[in-house]
């Protein structure tokens, strides 16, 4: 997994915290995604679980590799299946 390529890759398991957010609340949560959905990510926080509106925030991934890579979350308003696909799709057009 690349920065160049982490929009088309499994979410789950990777750390990740909110950069800026739209809800005040939510900047500088973090933790590691536990599942996805269309709309959400649900992380788990020190021992808690978070939901996280993915069309709110500007996230930033740490990748298996340490390199950290920062995501529109409002790009990524799908299903994670989709997001692949679609991402995929992208790729290959090149």
């Amino acid at each position: 997994m690349t920065r160049s390529n982490l929009l088309r890759h499994e979410w789950i398991g990777l750390r990740v915290e909110v950069v800026r957010s739209a809800d005040p609340g939510l900047t500088g949560r973090g933790g590691v995604v536990v599942d996805e959905t269309q709309k959400m990510l649900v992380l788990e926080e020190e021992g808690r679980v978070v939901k996280i509106p993915k069309a709110l925030c500007v996230l930033r991934f740490t990748l298996p590799n340490g390199e950290k890579v920062e995501v529109d979350g409002r790009k990524t308003v799908m299903r994670p299946e989709e997001r692949i696909k679609i991402y995929e799709r992208h790729r290959a057009e090149r």
